[in-house]
Order: C-alpha cells, then structure tokens, then sequence
C-alpha cells in the first residue's frame, strides 16, 4: 500500500548513526576457524572455500572474539550471548544518534526496534529505556522476522506514525548479530553462503515530525510489496539449535523479475521516473542481488558504490545494511536540495520495501 501525504508532512530523517562491535576477522581467518569443522562432514572442503569467497566479503565484525564462538553449542548459549551484546550495542548507538542531533533520550517519543537475529523478552528496546533513562510513557514497537528489509521498513513506518504525531520524535533502532545464529554443522550451500556474507552492527536513525523541522532528507512515500507464495525464498527454520538459515538462489531472479515494476509504479504514483532518481540506497544483499538492481533498474555502475562498498568491507549486516548505506550517502554531502532518492530492500516474505526521499 502506498502511503503519502503532502511534502508540508513529511518527516524528516535527521541522521544515521552506526556502530559496528569491536571485533573484527579477515575473511580468511573466517574461513580458517571453520575449515577444519567442514573437513571431518564433507568431501570438498575447497568447494566450501569457493562458496565463502564468492560473496565478495573482505571481512566482518563479530559479537565476540572469533575464539569464543565454539564454546557456543546450544541455542540459549547464542541467545544470552545476543542479548547482552545487542543491548550493549543499542546503547551505545542511541547515545551517539541522540548526541549528533542535540538530543536527550527523554526527547524521544517513540522507538521502532527491528532485528531477526535474537530474541528477548521484555524486548532490548525495554532494556534501553532502563539504561537510556528515558521517559516512563514512551512507546514502543519491537518488530522481529522481517530480515534484511527491516531497516528500510522500519524507516516507513515509523514515517507513518510520525505523519499522525507531527511534533514527536522516532528512533528506528536495527541490532543485528548474524554470527550468533551460524549453525556451524550445518554444510547446506546456502548455510556456507550465509557463513560468508553476513555480519554484525548496529544503526539508530533518528526522525522527527515535519512540525520539528530540522535539516536531512524528507520520508516523501513509502511502498509495500509481497511476492505471493514465496515464503521459502528467504527466512528461518527454527530448531532445536537455534535458527537454520533459508535461503533460496531465486533471490536476484525475483529482483530481475519485479524490482523495476514496483519501482516505476511507485515513482509513477508521485509524477516521478527513474531519471529523476539521483540516490539510490540498497541493501546488501550479495553480489548477485547487487547485480539483479542495477540490471533491472538500468543504473549507472556508479549508482550503488557504497552498497558494493559495504558489501567488501562488512558484509550484510541484514537489517542494518540498508541503513548502513543510507548513513554513508548522506554523510558524503553528494546530495543537493531538490533531489530525489530511493531507498529499498528486501527480505523475508519475500517482500520489497521501498521509500521515496526528498531532500
């Protein structure tokens, strides 16, 4: 569903902070530390290799020290271990958000908590509250499942509360620790993808009603889209030890498939083509995914650098890519008032979020 209202009540996106954890692997220790579990449970180990280094990932920030991940056997070892990292992490990014932006976290009004990498209840955005301080009635929407599309949707919909709540204040706050939920018995090709793509970090984006004003990119529109029966194209299969990754290779055919229909209708909508796009953010989804965008779309091999970018140097953080990368663009200063950009992404459902940004 699209969901727009006039520019004069756009909320505005006053800044991305980002905060990856202090530990960090080349991808050949990566490969290394699992090399010699591959070797007693299959037959090409230089296959496995092959797969890990076909994502394009130079390396990635782990929750913990690589040494401390085999002591990690069931799955509430790798849930605690989440739990307290996540709420570390969120801390510390929230803090820094709030501090660019000149604000206190008794300013905040609302927080949109989104992962797919742990869970916790009371949820980590009620454990903020507590070390955070902040005020005893603000709302909260903890939203888990959505994958690498929650950044992106977390971005619409806390747009959409604050198109009703125009003086009010929203965080969108993404937690992802992907090496927390690696199966590491698990030798199915897209496990080993997985093993090799995705990391950990944090982002908080601050959002203020369009009463608050404020400098950064206006949330325009926002669009929804859900691919029919497609529910075993990406997610999680939940067993006893823990979350076993699914993962489908149809995933850039869908993007080929769709991506420039969607995206076309939803700028169509607001008298907009892609020509008028000067920024395009999208999530990171792997090389091939990368690839399936600027295909469909037709975009210059310029337009999405600081995707492939983030890519190379992180891996996809899942949720907090998208915002990872939208972080990046505007922090460069490239954008120029009057411009239009899209940010999108996609993820379990499997679903397309878009969001239309004017600056």
């Amino acid at each position: 569903m699209n969901s727009s209202t006039g520019q004069d009540s756009s909320p505005v996106i006053r800044v991305v902070e980002r905060l990856l954890p202090p530990h960090y692997a080349p991808q050949n220790q990566i490969i290394g530390a699992l090399r010699d579990l591959w070797a007693t449970r299959h037959f090409n180990i230089e296959r496995l290799e092959e797969l890990h280094r076909s994502v394009q990932v130079d390396g990635r920030f782990l929750a913990l020290p690589i040494e401390q991940y085999p002591s990690l056997v069931t799955f509430q070892q790798r849930n605690d271990a989440w739990i307290q990292v996540a709420t570390d992490l969120g801390e510390q990014v929230v803090r820094k958000a709030l501090e660019r932006t000149g604000l206190t976290p008794r300013d905040v009004d609302h927080v949109f908590f989104v992962t797919v990498t742990g869970i916790a209840t009371p949820s980590i955005d009620t454990r903020l509250m507590n070390r955070l301080g902040m005020r005893l009635d603000m709302k909260r929407t903890p939203i888990f499942g959505l994958g690498c599309v929650a950044g992106a949707a977390g971005t619409a919909r806390a747009s959409d509360y604050l198109r009703a709540w125009k003086g009010q204040t929203a965080l969108i706050l993404a937690v992802e620790l992907c090496s927390l939920t690696l199966q590491r018995e698990d030798l199915s090709i897209p496990n080993i993808i997985a093993s090799g793509l995705f990391g950990d970090g944090a982002a908080c984006v601050v959002l203020q009603g369009a009463e608050r004003g404020g400098a950064g990119p206006r949330i325009v529109a926002t669009r929804s889209v859900l691919y029919p029966d497609t529910e075993r194209v990406m997610g999680w299969d939940v067993v006893d030890s823990g979350f076993k990754v699914v993962l489908s290779a149809k995933v850039p055919q869908i993007v080929r498939e769709f991506i420039r229909r969607d995206v076309d209708g939803f700028l169509a909508e607001h008298g907009l083509t892609r020509k008028d796009v000067k920024h395009w953010v999208a999530h990171t989804g792997g090389p091939k995914v990368l690839q399936a965008f600027e295909e469909a779309l037709e975009l210059a091999p310029d337009m999405l650098a600081r995707s492939w970018a983030s890519l190379r140097e992180v891996g996809n953080l899942s949720s907090a890519s998208v915002l990872f990368v939208l972080g990046d663009m505007l922090e460069s200063g490239k954008a120029e008032p009057g411009d239009w950009g899209v940010m999108m992404a996609m993820g379990p459902g499997f679903c397309a979020e878009l969001v239309l940004l004017r600056w």
